[in-house]
């Protein structure tokens, strides 16, 4: 993971309501804007969707990454405590500060475009592939995130970033990866939205996912390395 560097909790649950608010202030507000100058060209609207996601992620971890370690994710963050990078009391508080920090970032997206505050999601994104497609997705951040923060921490922005841009294409959800960002993503009727029936089953792969990537590299990178 990335390096703390003694910041105060609440310093941290800041830095991550903060970053999470931002990463989906981008998500959002990218799918608005990529949708109404795409006219109606799916595929050139999910290029600047990507593009922006991904550059986003890159700013965003290495701004927050050494005060709270840029979890932004509530996978990652229980990820990062069964590893003993985190004590397992702050979880709570860090989970809780990134669901805001998403919500908000939607909120701000929204006003930003002229657009309800919250309204659901009608997107449907149900299926077994779907499902499948989020725990590949998980599987593979969390295989970058282990794979990078113990051999090469100072690529963990990039690669993570390089990752998500990937996955948004080469998964058929698009690449969620994030329990925040699915929660408040179906609170947006816009071209980053999930249907709320259809969030609870990617919520259950991408953790399913963090924990066997975790697990996974737990015996590839042992601490004895």
């Amino acid at each position: 993971m990335s390096g703390r560097d003694g910041a105060s909790l609440g310093r941290r649950l800041v830095a991550e309501a903060v970053g999470t608010a931002l990463l989906l202030a981008a998500v959002v507000g990218s799918g608005i804007m990529g949708e109404r100058l795409a006219g109606g060209n799916v595929a050139v609207a999910l290029l600047a969707n990507t593009l922006a996601t991904g550059a986003a992620l890159v700013a965003l971890i290495l701004t927050f990454g050494s005060i709270s370690g840029a979890h932004f994710n509530p996978a990652v963050t229980l990820a990062d405590a069964s590893r003993g990078g985190l004590a397992w009391s702050e979880v709570p508080t860090y989970i809780t500060a990134q669901i805001a920090g998403a919500f908000s970032g939607v909120a701000a997206a929204h006003v930003m475009f002229e657009t309800p505050l919250f309204f659901a999601s009608r997107h449907v994104r149900s299926g077994p592939s779907q499902v499948f497609s989020e725990f590949v997705a998980t599987f593979g951040l969390l295989a970058v995130i282990w794979g990078c923060a113990r051999l090469r921490p100072d690529a963990v922005p990039y690669a993570v970033a390089a990752y998500i841009t990937a996955a948004y294409w080469f998964t058929a959800s698009t690449s969620f990866a994030n329990p925040a960002v699915t929660l408040a993503r179906s609170a947006t009727d816009t071209f980053a939205g999930i249907r709320p029936a259809d969030a609870p089953a990617f919520i259950a792969a991408q953790l399913l996912g963090a924990g066997s990537a975790t697990a996974l590299f737990g015996w590839l990178t042992p601490r004895s390395a």
